[in-house]
Parts: C-alpha cells; structure tokens; sequence
C-alpha cells in the first residue's frame, strides 16, 4: 500500500520548515569550526533549525529539507514552470538534484565527528513524469551500509498520494575531514 499524506501535511511541515530556515543565516556554507567537532546528524539539524546555513541549491531548485534523523533524509520540491524541460515534464536532472540530496543528507546523518563524505555514484530510475500539476513532491533517503571508506543509501521520489515517481542509489566515499593546522 503506497503511502499517502494529504498535501495540506506536506505545506504545513514545509512552511514550518522554512521560518526556521528564513530566521537563520540563509544558504551559504558553514565554517569548519562550526561544523568540526558535530556529528553529521548534529550538522543536519543545526541547518533545519536555522543554526547552520543550508546548501544554496536547495533555494536555486526550489525544494527544503524536511527531516533528518538517523540514517534518513527527507527532501520537499515544489515542480514549477522553470523545471520543465523542453517536453513539458520537469527535468531529470532536477528531480536527480532532489534524490542526491536525500541520499547524500541520509548519509551525512550517519558521519561521527571529523567525518565527511562524497558522491562517487548515482544511479536514477525515472517511473513516472512529473508535472507543475503535482503540487510537492518528497524524496525520502535511507542508508543501506555506512562503513568507515563507503556507504550507500537508495531514495524514493513520492507525491503526496503515494505515486512513485524515481527511485536512485549512490555510493559515497567517506573520508577524515581535513583539519587546518592549530
């Protein structure tokens, strides 16, 4: 049975979302002494709560993080106008965009302190075309493994009424995080 959320939900989580984040220091990058001695997952909920500035994409594409926790990202994206591709469906590369987020925020969550990660590999199923007519779309991340070099997690890309419309993995590489000299 597919998941399904009335979209109200969806606006309302979203919208609290987004005074926290409007409160905050905006999009941008955090220093490394805000970010060095936090756990991925500390680092996730300092963004959500406004504490920490979040990725400058997310504002550029449209789309909010919803949630963190342990192992789990959820991503929010509002299709529009200017994500169509010349076919009238909102582009891959957005809804990509939108799955490498919840992916890659997924692992993050699950990075000790001193601890970072990248994208080595992305893999995107696309199911279904979206269209400005489907209102939100949510991209819900999970890892699969998370090892001290690699960690993978896979994303489902749902509308409120539960269609599935792409699915993606990745593979990341996990590595120390470089430390300027004291």
């Amino acid at each position: 049975m597919a998941d399904v959320t009335p979209l109200d939900t969806w606006i309302a989580e979203e919208r609290v979302v987004l005074q926290k984040l409007e409160a905050g220091p905006g999009p941008g990058l955090a220093r490394l002494d805000e970010i060095a001695d936090k756990t991925g997952l500390e680092v996730m909920q300092a963004m959500i709560d406004g504490r920490l500035p979040y990725a400058a994409i997310a504002k550029t594409l449209d789309f909010t993080i919803i949630e963190a926790s342990a192992g789990r990202a959820v991503f929010q994206g509002t299709p529009l106008a200017q994500h169509l591709n010349p076919l009238g469906t909102i582009h891959g590369g957005w809804i990509a965009t939108l799955l490498d987020s919840a992916l890659g925020c997924a692992i993050h969550t699950m990075m000790p302190a001193g601890r970072s990660y990248t994208t080595a590999e992305l893999g995107v199923n696309y199911v279904k075309a979206v269209t400005p007519k489907v209102q939100r779309v949510r991209a819900k991340g999970k890892v699969i493994h998370c090892g001290r070099q690699l960690a993978t997690a896979e994303a489902r890309v749902v509308g409120p009424d539960g269609t599935l419309y792409a699915h993606a993995t990745t593979t990341c590489l996990v590595f120390e995080l470089a430390r300027k000299p004291a």
